[in-house]
């Protein structure tokens, strides 16, 4: 089990329901990982290299269909890419190609074991990148120096990618990158999708600029997260929607341009905040410093496939772990998004509706949740993170209420930036699970919960109550919401 301290979260306030919630938290998490999807969709045969796996694949892919290696006709076979929970997915293919494997590196985050034995490893800065990251994508860079046409090269890229896999363009530095990330995602609450239009392009690798080093070689690109074909409604791509859109696997084709970059900037009112050279270098718009696009990708001998498909892993488990405890489980909403503190106040509110009329819902039932919210933190310095603080404002409105139990963490096992010190803490908890005596608890030991969404430190008070979850890493695919309405 991933999570790591049941006891802790279950052995008070609402007991049997906290149980619960953890449970199907801890359904969902477990099966989060590259590992089990990867040996699912690769296999060995003599010499032949077999990716088949229908539901991995993406709907229309126009080269879709079982791809088949034979390995005798590569000279090397490389393995590289970046992201939250990477070595789980590249110890899968070090197991599988055994002795015909030749190297490569991989990123990794802060605090991960390591794991791989062939696959070099770099662990860096996420979500704010350092020098660490600048090291592995040069290691990177130097297997690509060395391919060849008759080499086969095997990508990894997953959420995290974005911060892992920086190396920024002459004349731009680390240090320069990192405060980018602050001012508009830390201080201002920008949205992943619109600080990627920027950072995108004031980097080597990112937006597909890593595979162009790579181009000589037959490609195959394993996306550890949510695109394959069977996805709910509201994420299902196609191959030609996802790679026209894309924002932030750097293996792929590239959806943004210069001028979603200014447009981002503007947005947050960072445009007269960043370097003069960083606003000339956008508004001169050279196409050959532009992201790779459809065309050029099309244009090289590659694959692509997802490796955890949430619809069926995630969704199926917190299901079925949900109806083994007595609960309907229904889909609030998969691609949650905005403050997180609102997103908590809202859905919580929604809870109690349920609880007290039984409207729209019949109690017992369970509201799941995905996505990815933000909290702007503005100048405050406290240590939290996104579902965290999603949990205290569910916290503070069912204050009282027997009937309703709230959890949320994020997949990949660290909930924002980390740096907990507390006795017996992780440095970095997963998320939290709070019920209607959360608040009560926190009285009672002297922790004023207000304050800590107001300065943005929750991770002491959590885990100081026994709310906040530690769980192993692992690879993400956003958040995972639970609440909890019992009979």
């Amino acid at each position: 089990m991933r999570i790591q301290n049941m006891g802790m979260l279950t052995n008070h306030g609402n007991r049997l329901g906290r149980s619960h919630v953890a449970q199907i938290l801890g359904a969902g998490l477990d099966v989060v990982d590259p590992y089990i999807g990867l040996r699912r969709l690769v296999r060995l045969e003599g010499s032949r290299l077999i990716l088949d796996c229908p539901e991995f694949e993406l709907k229309d892919d126009p080269r879709g269909g079982p791809a088949v290696y034979d390995l005798n006709r590569f000279d090397k076979i490389v393995v590289v890419g970046a992201a939250k929970g990477v070595q789980r997915a590249a110890v899968a293919l070090e197991e599988i190609l055994g002795d015909r494997l030749t190297g490569g590196h991989v990123i990794g985050k802060h605090g991960d074991p390591i794991l791989c034995k062939k696959i070099g490893v770099t662990l860096a800065g996420h979500p704010m990148p350092d020098r660490y990251c600048v090291e592995g994508c040069e290691k990177i860079y130097e297997w690509a120096q060395l391919v060849t046409e008759r080499d086969l090269v095997i990508t990894i890229a997953g959420s995290g990618i974005s911060s892992l896999l920086t190396w920024p363009i002459e004349g731009v530095s680390v240090e320069e990158m990192r405060e980018l990330t602050r001012m508009m995602q830390i201080e201002k609450g920008a949205l992943t999708d619109d600080l990627n239009c920027v950072r995108t392009h004031l980097d080597r690798f990112k937006g597909g600029k890593i595979t162009r080093c790579f181009r000589k070689a037959t490609l195959v690109h394993l996306v550890t997260t949510d695109i394959a074909k069977q996805n709910t409604p509201i994420l299902r791509l196609s191959y030609y929607e996802l790679m026209k859109s894309n924002r932030f696997l750097a293996t792929l084709a590239d959806g943004t341009t210069f001028s979603d970059g200014i447009e981002a900037l503007k947005k947050y009112d960072a445009w007269d905040r960043v370097p003069e050279r960083v606003r000339r270098y956008f508004l001169k718009a050279d196409p050959n410093e532009e992201t790779m696009k459809l065309a050029e990708y099309e244009a090289m001998n590659a694959r692509v496939f997802g490796l955890t498909p949430k619809n069926h892993t995630v969704y199926p488990a917190v299901r079925q772990k949900a109806l083994e405890l007595g609960y309907t489980p229904h889909m609030l909403c998969e691609y949650l998004c905005g403050e997180a503190r609102e997103a908590g106040h809202i859905n919580s509110l929604v809870a109690l509706n349920i609880e007290r009329s039984g409207e729209p819902l019949k109690p017992p039932c369970v509201l799941i949740t995905s996505g990815e919210v933000v909290v702007t933190v503005g100048e405050e310095k406290g240590v939290g993170g996104r579902n965290q603080e999603y949990c205290i404002a569910g916290a503070l409105n069912i204050a009282g209420n027997e009937k309703i139990v709230i959890g949320a963490a994020d997949t990949d096992g660290t909930d924002g930036p980390g740096g907990l010190s507390l006795s017996g803490a992780p440095e970095c908890l997963s998320g939290a699970v709070v019920d209607g005596w959360t608040l009560f608890e926190a009285k009672e030991k002297g922790i004023d919960l207000w304050s800590s969404l107001k300065t943005h430190n929750t991770s002491a008070p959590l885990w100081q109550l026994g709310c906040g979850i530690h769980a192993t890493p692992g690879i993400s695919v956003l958040d995972l919401g639970v609440i909890a309405i019992m009979e």
